[in-house]
């Protein structure tokens, strides 16, 4: 055996050991002696990486390279080191060197692949791994391909790479966990609800799995279990605030019961250093349950304890006009301008804290600049119309002429219905099925009634399965009305449509919808199934527009009011405030809504 081989033996004892500093000495002393040694050289690297040296790293992989160009895995090593040393340009080159040596292997690929979405260069990734990952047994190449669908919201593809990754590892919990989140952001909630079960039957033990779990089973209207499953998760990780908030709603449906809702969050915030992301959670709950100066309360002394957190300052400025401290709301949102001041959430505060204390021209520039970043967002639109309207500005008035951009349309009876009263009996029985919790959802506009958990795109009721097939007409008939132009309902029109998202509303006595707008929409509706006799007693029950869900000053009233029917479906702009007239009586009201975005 030579010095250096002796050299090499040693140096591996001592890394096996667990004593990887004691082995740079003997590495240094052994690369001295053959500085061309590519076995010295690999060993060299592998310690100066783990010994956090990713510059004596570097260096060797160079010259390991020098010696051996095609090597593979040096090129990765090389590439995952100048990616430490902040220079990730060089590292991409690198990887690139990898893929390209390795092309169909798929080692260089994941490489590559990874650095990419860590950049979020997610339509790149699919470049690199869209060949490769239905045939490759590579599972972290696969899964890269599947996360890169999902960041670029094509949910639905990512089943079958999640799928791939299930069968090439089928004893591994967390690749059933990935396809069940798919499957539960995709509404498809009985196979999600399957998959998870395999999960936690394979060992998933993460409180992640039990939320998903208890997605899928609150999709299912299993609400017991979903309850349950939510538990389960905040038992695993106590201030876990997605589950609480999770939990906290479902409580909250089931019960209308602010103080059962809220129970597990007010138990841990007693225990944690860090009460932020559980109060938000709280306040909410309280501001949905009419409890806005308990909201405000709990806000407005925490966000003083913590004045650089910028999500509670949000949440602090938004409650404060709500319970009508404009002055302090609009402290508040500039606290959060001075912090980040070109960031969306930001902006959105700003504006309508600007509106509520009377500033419409300050308003309006806030909403301009949020609007040339977030064009398409309904909302940041609202905003600009509900400055200009207070200012007079002329522009307020083509996008909401309301004689022109609301129409109301009688649907059609699908085939297998003999007529439109009949079908809507039919439908009406099939959503009535759906409706299992007493009260609205949190964060949601209706107020007193109950909205379906699934999306009716996947119920199995055949009245609700047919429900697209009768507003079609209605739909390419009001496109057709609206035509092209240069505003922005009219520049998105292209003659066709996708539904975005399809549900059921059901109002009891008393119930309404605040007034709100549809930030991710294009149309949005409301198919009114069933009505109460109040609808025909001073406006009661009807659909409102113009009338802000959010304060200005001066208070602004509704311009527009539309009488609902039965079969009758109300198509306009998304970026329309619009929400319910209260109605009395012993009644409840029916309704499916849903929006539509350019295909």
């Amino acid at each position: 055996m030579t010095d250096v081989q002796a050299a090499l033996e040693t140096a591996r004892a001592r890394i096996r050991a667990g004593r990887i500093h004691d082995a740079v000495g003997v590495l240094d002393r052994a690369l001295t002696t053959a500085p061309d040694s590519t076995e010295v050289l690999r060993l060299v690297a592998q310690v100066r990486r783990e010994t956090r040296n990713p510059a004596g790293a570097e260096a060797a992989l160079k010259r390991l390279l020098e010696l051996q160009p095609a090597d593979v895995q040096a090129w990765i090593e090389l590439g995952d080191a100048q990616a430490v040393l902040g220079r990730p340009a060089e590292a991409e080159q690198s990887f690139r060197k990898a893929h390209g040596l390795d092309a169909a292997g798929g080692h260089g690929a994941r490489a590559l692949a990874q650095h990419l979405q860590a950049q979020g260069r997610s339509a790149e990734v699919l470049e690199i791994t869209g060949p490769l990952w239905e045939t490759t047994t590579l599972t972290p190449l696969i899964a890269l391909h599947g996360a890169a669908l999902k960041a670029l919201g094509r949910q639905a593809e990512a089943v079958a790479a999640d799928r791939r990754t299930v069968e090439l590892e089928p004893t591994n919990p967390i690749a059933e966990h990935n396809l069940g989140a798919v499957l539960a952001n995709l509404g498809r909630f009985e196979e999600a609800s399957a998959t998870t079960t395999r999960a936690l039957a394979k060992g998933a033990r993460a409180p992640e799995t039990w939320l998903v779990h208890g997605h899928a089973l609150q999709g299912l209207d299993r609400l017991d279990e979903a309850e349950a499953a939510y538990r389960q998760a905040i038992r695993l990780r106590p201030t876990y605030a997605d589950a609480h908030r999770d939990l906290a709603q479902l409580v909250w449906m089931r019960t209308e019961d602010k103080a059962a809702a809220t129970a597990e969050v007010r138990r841990v915030m007693a225990e944690t250093s860090n009460p932020t992301p559980l109060a938000l959670i709280r306040a909410k709950v309280l501001s949905e349950a009419g409890d806005v100066a308990g909201a405000y309360e709990i806000l407005s002394t925490l966000a003083g304890i913590r004045p650089a957190e910028i999500g509670l300052t949000l949440a602090a400025s938004q409650e404060a006009i709500r319970a009508g401290q404009g002055a302090q709301g609009l402290a508040y949102a500039r606290r959060a301008a001075s912090m980040l001041p070109d960031d969306a959430r930001v902006l959105t505060n700003l504006c309508e804290a600007e509106l509520a204390n009377g500033l419409p021209a300050e308003a309006a520039a806030t909403a301009e600049k949020l609007r040339a970043a977030k064009a398409e967002d309904q909302h940041a639109l609202a905003l600009q119309l509900t400055a200009w309207r207070l200012l007079g500005d002329p522009r307020y008035g083509l996008p909401c002429d309301y004689a022109e951009v609301v129409r109301a349309y009688k649907i059609a009876a699908p085939e297998g219905w003999a007529s439109l009263d009949a079908y809507l009996a039919d439908l009406a029985e099939g959503l009535a099925a759906l409706h299992v919790t007493r009260t609205h959802p949190v964060g949601q506009s209706l107020r007193h009634g109950s909205q379906t958990n699934q999306s009716l795109r996947n119920a199995a009721h055949p009245a609700i399965r047919a429900f697209p097939e009768a507003i079609d007409g209605a739909i390419r008939a009001h496109m057709a009305h609206l035509g092209q132009g240069s505003d922005p309902l009219r520049a998105r029109n292209t003659g066709a449509y996708e539904i975005a998202g399809l549900w059921s509303v059901r109002l009891r006595p008393g119930g309404f919808h605040i007034d709100h707008v549809h930030p991710e929409g294009w149309l949005s509706s409301a198919c009114y199934i069933a009505l109460p006799g109040a609808v025909e007693t001073d406006r009661q029950g009807w659909i409102r527009f113009g009338q802000p869900g959010i304060a200005t000053e001066p208070p602004l009233q509704a311009e527009h009011f539309v009488k609902p029917e039965p079969g009758m479906l109300v198509l306009f702009p998304s970026y329309l405030w619009h929400g319910t007239v209260p109605f009395e009586g012993d009644e409840s009201r029916l309704t499916v809504a849903f929006d539509l975005v350019p295909a």
